[in-house]
């Protein structure tokens, strides 16, 4: 199996072949999941998340279920505060997706009920941080803020 090069840190992952379908645990959920593109940004950006910027995988929810004019929708990433508040939204897509404005609009859908401080865009070659200032989003010059 072909590994996508990301920018991201690497780190020892888990895969397994079934048949011709490849498996990846996931860090969270600590279940087997088929392994897509996306999912392999997912798991590499959760990855960064934990290693390089300390966030506890106690207070991350993998594909928080969202119901959305009643239709269900899935956030990617969701980081709780301490206060097990959410504070953190991540959108994640496959490395060939362009973060485009359709991105950045899944996200703000996603987040019209929640408000949170911080938004981020990943195709895990290029990260988009956004950081809510005086009730609107600036794109951060610094990519990697965390709370």
């Amino acid at each position: 199996m072909r590994t996508l090069e990301l920018n991201l840190p690497t780190f020892e992952v888990d895969i397994q072949q079934k048949g011709k379908r490849y498996f990846i645990k996931c860090l969270v959920r600590k279940k087997w999941l088929v392994l897509t593109p996306e999912e392999w940004v997912r798991q590499h950006f959760l990855n960064y998340l934990f290693t390089q910027k300390q966030v506890s995988k106690n207070l991350t929810s993998v594909e928080y279920g969202l119901d959305y004019n009643g239709r269900k929708k899935r956030i990617d990433i969701l980081v709780f505060n301490k206060n097990a508040k959410p504070s953190i939204m991540v959108e994640c897509k496959a490395p060939h997706i362009k973060l485009s404005d359709n991105v950045i609009f899944q996200i703000a859908t996603y987040n019209a009920q929640f408000l949170l401080p911080q938004l981020c865009i990943t195709n895990g070659m290029e990260h988009l941080w956004f950081q809510l200032i005086e009730g609107k989003y600036e794109l951060q010059e610094d990519q990697t803020p965390i709370a």
